[in-house]
């Protein structure tokens, strides 16, 4: 994994990674597989979070306990989208909004763990290098993927948040290329955004116990 952490090239005077563009490579495909609601989102977005908790680990501790999320996360989410198959009515899980009880707990899951995670990086600086975004970041990602593994459309609007914080800490510390694909990762956040609400409107069921497969 050690060889995944040397330059393979130069962009626009930028040092690229092998595992910062391997990882993001994979996470672009994952997140297309989302969008198709293919089952097979969750094992590349595993692979995506293990390369990258290569490339981020002692240098940004929030981004890699966000890949160490990823990896959890992708296994529930999984095992969510095996079990509720079918319900969308061609084999794939009904994408659903959210309850307003379930944003409102999400949205005070988010605020209260990222104040927490953040003073926890503060009182210990050895942990990170930016406590506030990096546990933004941390904490946005276990939200954002919950939210996908339920099936709710406003995983999206998670992702684009965590993103926005995201990319610019990327360019400031050297992952250059995690920077370069955020205008793919947003057209495809913005696609999968729309096929999910237009699908969440055609679903006969009020809730969805799983997500997209």
């Amino acid at each position: 994994m050690n060889s995944l952490n040397t330059e393979a090239f130069t962009l626009f005077g930028q040092h690229i990674l092998w595992s910062d563009m391997t990882g993001n490579i994979l996470g672009l495909v994952g997140l297309a597989l989302g969008w198709r609601r293919s089952l097979w989102t969750w094992p590349v977005q595993f692979a995506s979070g293990l390369i990258l908790f290569a490339a981020f680990y002692g240098h940004l501790t929030g981004s890699a306990g966000k890949q160490a999320v990823v990896m959890a996360v992708a296994g529930y989410g999984f095992w969510q989208w095996n079990r509720g198959r079918g319900t969308g009515g061609d084999g794939h899980i009904a994408p659903r909004f959210a309850t307003w009880r379930e944003r409102g707990a999400m949205v005070a899951a988010a605020a209260v763990g990222t104040v927490a995670v953040a003073l926890l990086f503060t009182a210990y600086p050895d942990l990170s290098w930016d406590p506030w975004p990096d546990a933004y970041i941390f904490v946005g990602t276990i939200v954002a993927m919950y939210a996908q593994a339920k099936g709710m459309v406003e995983f999206w609007f998670a992702w684009l948040l965590v993103d926005l914080v995201g990319v610019p800490l990327n360019f400031a510390n050297g992952y250059a290329f995690s920077g370069f694909v955020y205008v793919i990762y947003g057209a495809l956040v913005l696609w999968g955004m729309r096929d999910w609400w237009l699908r969440s409107r055609r679903s006969p069921q009020p809730a969805l116990e799983g997500a997209p497969a």
